[in-house]
């Protein structure tokens, strides 16, 4: 049952991120906002782990190699994200970067995994990233790009396709709750130098600003990322990360109904492309 329900929802929880960011951009800085989330998370998965009795990692090197899966699926990817928005990059270029991961993942499972990507799966693949560029594409405007906010970001999708991988070779003997339990001690280690060297640690604690950090912290923190630790350690991470082109068309019709973003006919086509495109390279 699991098995059949983890995609879809973990398509729906973590296209929220987007609409998370939008709600927390006015009342508090990005990197100040992650640090707390991050130890808002380790505090839950301390009381699950130890409620559950779960084992903790045996050895230095466990502890290591999820630590490191830590930083560069959650410090460095939403770290760079949140950071080159705050920075002057549109959402929608951000997204559109962020989109490339299932690209960039393909190309690195051959080498690095020894993984077979089959011609279906590719042509799914740039079907799925064809959609999601329609649905961004309008988005974008006519604005400039920063440069370094740019290449930030690019280092986030990046940071993200190095970890999937890095999380398939190396973490599947660790128990799931005690796995992103240490990642988030990852996460917050070298989250905090980057709070104190670049910003000044603004949170304002407003009604909107708290609802978004309850949700971040169990909805994503928690839930998202264990059905993403479960997925990773159940399919081929080329599969996985194809899941995640569904994520601009759902992040864009929660827009439609949360904030009246309109849905032009090319973004419509988009999503149906990119669901096309998933359900080809996702196929068994």
């Amino acid at each position: 049952m699991l098995a059949r329900l983890a995609p879809p929802l973990f398509v729906l929880i973590w296209a929220t991120g987007f609409i998370v960011a939008r709600v927390v951009a006015p009342h508090a800085e990005p990197l100040t906002f992650l640090l707390v989330r991050y130890l808002l998370a380790l505090l839950v998965l301390a009381g699950i782990v130890l409620a559950a009795r779960a084992p903790w990692p045996r050895s230095g090197r466990e502890w290591g190699e999820a630590m490191v899966a830590g930083v560069l699926l959650h410090g460095f990817y939403l770290g760079g994200v949140f950071w080159s928005v705050k920075h002057g990059l549109p959402a929608g270029i951000s997204a559109l970067i962020a989109g490339l991961q299932p690209l960039v993942t393909a190309a690195l499972a051959v080498p690095l995994l020894g993984e077979r990507v089959s011609a279906r799966r590719w042509a799914g693949i740039l079907a799925g990233l064809a959609g999601a560029v329609l649905v961004i594409a309008p988005r974008i405007g006519d604005g400039g790009v920063p440069p370094l906010a740019l290449s930030v970001c690019f280092f986030g999708m990046l940071s993200i396709t190095l970890g999937t991988i890095w999380q398939k070779r190396t973490g599947n003997t660790l128990d799931l709750r005690v796995n992103a339990f240490v990642q988030y001690v990852g996460a917050a280690l070298v989250t905090l130098p980057l709070v104190l060297l670049l910003e000044e640690g603004h949170i304002a604690l407003t009604p909107p600003l708290l609802g978004a950090m309850a949700w971040a912290v169990l909805g994503l923190s928690v839930g998202a990322i264990g059905l993403l630790l479960y997925l990773i350690r159940q399919g081929a991470v080329v599969g996985v990360a194809t899941l995640l082109y569904l994520v601009p068309p759902v992040a864009a019709l929660m827009a439609f109904v949360l904030f009246g973003e309109t849905l032009s006919t090319v973004q419509l086509v988009g999503m149906a492309l990119a669901a096309l495109g998933v359900a080809v390279a996702s196929r068994n």
